[in-house]
């Protein structure tokens, strides 16, 4: 199997390399030529990680042990030995991508990437160090740097939007330990951060970092997508083991999101066989998905806001690019597309596109207050709690199931534990907020006796060791200082 650029088809590299590079050369993303069918119903009896072997074998061909690689990678770091549990919360059903090392689903994937990148190093012969590059509008940078710090081979570099992401977001990024890991706050929001991240891959070549390759731990990385595909498999098997559903008939699936990985994972799922119903996009005050699938225009020319939801916080989907190539097939339209985003803030696609794009997916949107709402009702009603990015998901998958009524089961994907966003969380519950957002957590502990995460809990505890902030035009000199350091 070849992977090649969106953009471009003639830009090819196999699975290692695409994963290795992170990004195409032209800026596209990697693609692979076909996506493999699965024949899933086999799989459906297998446990969590010979699930995430077989589908990530069909994906990635040749990497020679993936089941070796998958239990280096996830065991004895979640919760559970399901990794992503199931739970049923009235008749609905919530997928909790939550109970990771860093209490987000970006552990899922980035729990493994290290281990990919490992492999693919040794099977590309290449013997640079790997810098990883990181954008995160919160939760993938923690995440990322719980995987790589300390891995032989590796240098990572985080960088977050300065005052764009919660308090406990930060304090998880600020006082990562290990040799080989820094973390920078960038004034601006999370689209500056990734788009100078775009740039750095983009103007950096071997005689600027010598010794060192670049890659990414974002999902422009095919590596970092990959694993999210399992999880779709995953609670399919869940609803069929518990009778909920017979093997062949849909499930819909509404997702949180901002750069639409997440759910284009699920679309890949599909892809591959799965029979998912409706992908329902879920966004909070910055719609712009919602906007877009429901017009056909994407403009990033609009008012960006910060909310209690602010992974979602992004106003330029990096991921949407797949899709556009999944459904179009045609490489110089897609790249015209992105053109026009680059240098005009905006592009329309064509009325047979949008049809194709609105066969599958569905949309919505809510702010923080109607967000808030649905924290404090569900927990009300359900004695279930919901983090800011899991309501406003709730909240979607409300206004979807008003409209269809196919008895399909709704699973909504809960991306983060509530207790890394304590603060909106706890006042959506009634409660006086403090200004100690650690002092909130014990609070929000107290009130609903929902268990704090080890993880979250010890961070009190941890000294600062990441300080660094710079202006967003000073990405670039930034990464060459640190390439530079032998020591950091």
């Amino acid at each position: 199997m070849k992977y090649q650029s969106t953009r471009n088809r003639a830009l090819t590299a196999s699975p290692a390399a695409a994963v290795l590079r992170g990004i195409a050369p032209d800026g596209g993303l990697y693609m692979p030529e076909a996506i493999p069918v699965l024949n899933w119903q086999s799989l459906l009896e297998a446990d969590t990680l010979t699930l995430s072997a077989r589908i990530l074998s069909a994906l990635l061909p040749d990497y020679p042990d993936m089941d070796g690689l998958v239990r280096r990678g996830y065991a004895g770091k979640f919760e559970t030995e399901e990794l992503t549990p199931l739970v049923k919360v009235g008749d609905r059903y919530v997928l909790e991508l939550f109970r990771g090392p860093t209490s987000a689903f970006k552990d899922v994937a980035l729990s493994l990437l290290p281990q990919l990148i490992s492999q693919a190093r040794t099977l590309e012969n290449i013997r640079d160090e790997m810098l990883i590059l990181t954008a995160t509008s919160g939760d993938t940078g923690k995440a990322a740097l719980e995987g790589f710090h300390d891995v032989p081979g590796t240098k990572i570099i985080v960088f977050y939007p300065y005052g764009g992401v919660s308090a406990v977001q930060q304090a998880q990024m600020v006082t990562q330990e290990g040799a080989n890991v820094k973390v920078c706050a960038v004034r601006g929001n999370f689209d500056d951060t990734q788009t100078g991240v775009k740039q750095i891959f983009a103007s950096c070549d071997e005689e600027d970092l010598p010794g060192l390759r670049l890659s990414s731990a974002n999902s422009i990385n095919i590596g970092r997508l990959a694993p999210q595909i399992v999880y779709y498999f995953k609670a399919y098997a869940d609803l069929v083991r518990r009778g909920r559903i017979r093997v062949g008939e849909p499930v819909h699936f509404c997702v949180p999101t901002g750069n639409f990985g997440d759910i284009l994972a699920g679309y890949f799922a599909k892809r591959m066989g799965l029979p998912v119903g409706r992908l329902i996009c879920a966004s909070n005050r910055n719609d712009v998905l919602t906007d877009f699938l429901s017009t056909g225009v994407y403009d990033k020319r609009r008012t960006f806001y910060k909310t209690t939801s602010p992974s979602m916080d992004i106003l330029v989907s990096s991921n949407l690019e797949r899709l556009l190539s999944l459904l179009t097939g045609d490489d110089s339209y897609v790249a015209s597309l992105m053109k026009d985003l680059n240098e005009q803030g905006h592009y329309k696609v064509t009325e047979e596109l949008l049809r194709k794009l609105q066969s599958e997916f569905s949309c919505g949107c809510c702010d923080d207050d109607a967000a808030g709402r649905t924290i404090g009702k569900v927990w009300a009603r359900k004695k279930y709690l919901l983090d800011p990015h899991t309501a406003v998901a709730w909240t979607v998958a409300d206004q979807f199931s008003h409209t269809h009524h196919d008895g399909a089961p709704v699973v909504v994907l809960s991306t983060a534990s509530p207790y890394k966003f304590p603060a909106a969380v706890l006042s959506a519950l009634g409660q006086r907020v403090s200004d100690d957002e650690f002092a909130v957590m014990d609070d929000l502990h107290a009130c609903t006796g929902v268990p704090v995460p080890k993880n979250l809990a010890a961070l009190r505890e941890k000294p600062v060791r990441h300080r660094d902030v710079i202006d967003r035009e000073d990405m670039l000199s930034y990464v060459l200082r640190k390439a530079g350091e032998k020591q950091w």
